[in-house]
């Protein structure tokens, strides 16, 4: 089954959330919560787009935006990195490194759904 997005977040609330949220929208939803298993579920589910959060185990998720965007076969895939709120550092880094969007923690839900319906090009609501 195709996998509209992967997200990787390690705070189990917040991927509920998340995980809901897109799922109400629309979209097929595949979840992981560390960056190793971020990178192999990028590399396995070749989703639409990536929801990475930056703090996560094992592998930052700048490291695996800059993983991404090194791999020829997915540099491509739109990446929005969750930040949390005040760290406008991350949020240059993840510029930096190719990042397609950002949404700060604690976001709203329409922020989320309208942050990806941008990247993936989806102006009307499904």
């Amino acid at each position: 089954m195709a996998v509209d997005i992967l997200i990787a977040e390690d705070e189990p609330s917040i991927l509920e959330s998340l995980d809901f949220i897109l799922r109400r929208a629309g979209w097929s939803i595949s979840s992981v919560t560390d960056g190793d298993a971020a990178l192999d579920g990028v590399r396995r589910l070749r989703p639409r787009i990536v929801v990475l959060d930056v703090m996560l185990p094992k592998r930052s998720g700048f490291e695996v935006l800059k993983s991404i965007r090194a791999d020829a076969g997915l540099r491509e895939t739109p990446v929005l990195i969750l930040t949390a709120k005040g760290q406008q550092q991350d949020r240059r880094i993840a510029e930096e490194l190719g990042a397609d969007g950002f949404v700060t923690k604690p976001y709203a839900n329409a922020e989320v759904v309208g942050a990806v319906r941008r990247l993936l090009g989806e102006d009307a609501p499904r």
